[in-house]
């Protein structure tokens, strides 16, 4: 008798272990194919008449195009000529970040950030093309900065038009986390002084950065990344996500735990040879909804990953 109940553990032990191993094993899908020029860091794509076009850091903002979304070539920079007016926060580089891309009123917009590593003396620009093409695009001005005292920091830009059809930017990274401002949707700039801050870490990190707000169904859905990027294959990034009814918040988590309380669902983190996923961007595309992300291969080389997004039946985002 004793032999059998050991056996019968045993056996529910096997079961239980093999009923959860293939949800683990199953959580995190690799990134989808993709060909040709794919070294990318902090990628935001906006879709074309001819495909795609991809905008990511880099020495005056690099440019990429695809027809397909999976074979995908160089096209450039956006600011062949320099970005002058960026350098007091620059130190001086070329380097530019986080550009977040999209199409309004029949042109592109593409707000990105100025700053060094480390620093709160940051900055966010607006530049506008009739084409996207590179040499094409110019200045618009300063939508928001931020220096040293400040308690936010002014980097990792994403326009959100919501349902009534205002604008708005997230925009944020560490310190107090991430921060969200109304813009005027005739000039793409600042309207009025308001500030509301939508997603903060608690506790021993504040690492949470590169905000996108993506509408879907009745909710806004608030992506960041949490922990630490640019580290190669040590990098720790991984994407949370949160939503609201509203645009301004709160966001909270599967959970209901808000995420200016350090909340967030977990959509994608680092597995086998995909190492620190993160800084997404999200469209929605003929086939499905598609999530854009730059990960570390086990070589430390930054690539573009692309997933497709699912929704389960409460509403929740997963990739595939």
């Amino acid at each position: 008798m004793a032999r059998s109940i050991i056996s019968l553990v045993t056996v529910l032990v096997v079961v239980a272990v093999i009923s959860v191993r293939p949800a683990d094993a199953a959580a995190y899908p690799n990134p989808g194919y993709v060909t040709g020029s794919i070294g990318v860091h902090d990628p935001a794509v906006v879709k074309t008449s001819s495909g795609y076009l991809l905008a990511n850091t880099g020495n005056n903002i690099a440019l990429k195009t695809s027809t397909d979304r999976t074979a995908w070539r160089d096209a450039g920079v956006a600011f062949p000529g320099g970005a002058s007016w960026t350098l007091p926060y620059t130190g001086g580089g070329a380097s530019l970040w986080a550009p977040d891309i999209s199409r309004h009123n029949g042109k592109y917009y593409m707000y990105y950030a100025a700053s060094t590593f480390g620093s709160r003396n940051s900055a966010i620009f607006l530049a506008t093309s009739a084409t996207g093409a590179s040499g094409t695009w110019a200045n618009q001005g300063l939508v928001i900065s931020t220096t040293s005292s400040s308690s936010y920091n002014a980097i990792d830009p994403n326009l959100i038009t919501d349902a009534a059809g205002n604008w708005w930017l997230s925009f944020g990274s560490f310190w107090t986390g991430i921060k969200l401002i109304p813009l005027n949707s005739s000039t793409g700039l600042r309207s009025g002084t308001a500030l509301y801050s939508i997603a903060q870490r608690t506790g021993g990190s504040t690492a949470v950065e590169a905000p996108f707000i993506f509408r879907h169904g009745s909710y806004y859905y608030l992506w960041v990344s949490f922990d630490l990027c640019c580290q190669g294959a040590s990098s720790t990034y991984r994407i949370m996500v949160g939503r609201s009814a509203g645009v301004t918040g709160p966001y909270v988590d599967r959970n209901g735990t808000a995420m200016t309380s350090g909340g967030g669902t977990q959509v994608l983190a680092g597995h086998g040879s995909v190492h620190g996923p993160g800084h997404q961007a999200v469209i929605t595309d003929s086939d499905a909804d598609v999530l854009f992300y730059h990960y570390y291969a086990d070589n430390g080389a930054p690539l573009l990953g692309i997933n497709l997004i699912a929704y389960d039946s409460a509403g929740w985002p997963y990739v595939y």
